[in-house]
């Protein structure tokens, strides 16, 4: 259930004492008496301010009957970005959220969208007014700022905000994360480095934000598997050359190299390895979600490459129903905005304003999900099932198949 949190006040009465002063042999006249203490108005009861119960004011639609308490969910996307290609991804995200409405057939819900382009304040003035039209929960926003933004009013009303910020420095206290996080890729595909064998561990960091993130996390998850790391470089992507980098990290004698970079650095960094003597037949090279690009397999040296990610056709079919319902193909990231709404009808059969609970959100079952199982961590991050690939000739193959359950084996 809900806290529903009550402030308790204390008023402090002042009680003057009057000292009368005794000198041997004589009595001085006794003080003038102070002047009596101002009054002081009794304080106003504080009013609840969470949301623990149906109101009139709340969001209703006509159809609805008047002994039901619909369910309000409150949608936040930035759908007057700058951006054309931030625009159309949210407007793709709205469909695919009404699909799995649609698909869920729970016609005690109701969709409430607010813009926030993208801008802190207009973030949390679109929360406000969700919250105040009666959201049970939050969807969105999308950018890390944002969702900033929004969480100390949505902690305020005991409201759940669902996410899509990669940013976990922003998860935690009702704030969870569904996204792709590199943190749970690098994990993934480190540990069965590790099982397949490999104990030395270099890497090829890019000098950003996901870099930096991706290397804590490859750090973290080669200590955790007992390996070592032998050698770590950093390379600007803006810069275009790696080879004394690549110099550097083939003299580390590693049997493997993670490289947290996709695109066309990646594929220019791959031919540098080899000519600076990393062998691939010896050198095994890991990867995060960004290798999940199909021109990843145009470059020779990535070949037999491993990384983590969702299985290839996982997703087929929410691609072919939206396909066949909105009449384009859906971009990868509307996948999140149909879990999260098909999340919350699940979710949603329970007490209206005392069914998003902690517990609900982080049951360590988990969820089964458009690109596979998930769940919420206690910190607001998530957990995914992901399958380790293979680099391969036009495409990707699965070398270890994503898990059909969060329960360890012989539970």
């Amino acid at each position: 259930m809900l806290i529903i949190a009550t402030g308790a006040r204390r008023l402090c009465t002042i009680v003057a004492a009057v000292s009368i002063a005794a000198l041997s042999g004589c009595v001085t006249p006794a003080a003038p008496p102070p002047a009596p203490p101002k009054p002081v108005a009794p304080a106003a009861p504080a009013a609840p301010h969470q949301l623990s119960a149906d109101a009139a004011q709340f969001l209703r639609l006509p159809n609805m009957a008047k002994d039901k308490t619909p369910l309000r969910v409150g949608v936040i996307l930035p759908f007057s970005n700058a951006s054309a290609g931030t625009r159309a991804l949210a407007n793709a995200m709205l469909k695919a959220a009404e699909l799995a409405l649609y698909d869920g057939g729970n016609h005690d819900i109701v969709l409430m969208t607010a813009d926030d382009s993208a801008k802190p304040q207009e973030a949390a003035a679109a929360a406000a007014r969700l919250l105040d039209q009666g959201a049970e929960v939050l969807v969105g926003p999308l950018f890390a700022a944002s969702v900033t933004a929004v969480a100390p009013m949505a902690r305020d009303r005991g409201v759940p905000v669902i996410a899509f910020s990669t940013d976990r420095s922003v998860a935690g206290d009702g704030i969870y994360l569904l996204s792709f996080q590199p943190q749970s890729e690098v994990k993934r595909v480190v540990a069965y480095a590790v099982e397949q064998g490999h104990k030395n561990f270099a890497a090829l960091i890019p000098a950003t934000s996901y870099g930096q993130v991706s290397e804590e996390a490859f750090r973290e998850a080669v200590k955790s598997g007992g390996g070592t790391v032998s050698g770590v470089e950093h390379f600007s992507p803006s810069a275009g050359a790696v080879m004394d980098q690549s110099a550097a990290l083939a003299k580390t004698g590693a049997d493997a190299l993670f490289i947290p970079q996709g695109g066309a650095m990646l594929r220019s960094i791959a031919p540098t390895l080899a000519y600076n003597g990393v062998d691939p037949a010896k050198v095994k090279l890991l990867g995060t979600g960004l290798w999940d690009d199909l021109t990843v397999t145009r470059e020779p040296a990535l070949k037999e490459g491993w990384f983590a990610a969702p299985a290839p056709e996982t997703d087929r079919k929410f691609i072919d129903k939206y396909r066949e319902t909105f009449g384009s193909a859906p971009p990868q990231l509307a996948a999140l905005a149909y879990d999260a709404i098909a999340l919350v009808a699940l979710i949603g059969a329970g007490t209206p304003y005392h069914r998003f609970t902690q517990a609900a959100l982080t049951d360590p079952n988990g969820f089964s999900g458009v690109d596979g199982i998930f769940r919420f961590n206690a910190d607001g991050s998530i957990e995914r099932g992901l399958s380790v690939l293979a680099v391969r000739p036009g495409g990707f193959a699965v070398i270890s198949p994503a898990p059909e359950t969060f329960q360890a084996k012989g539970s």
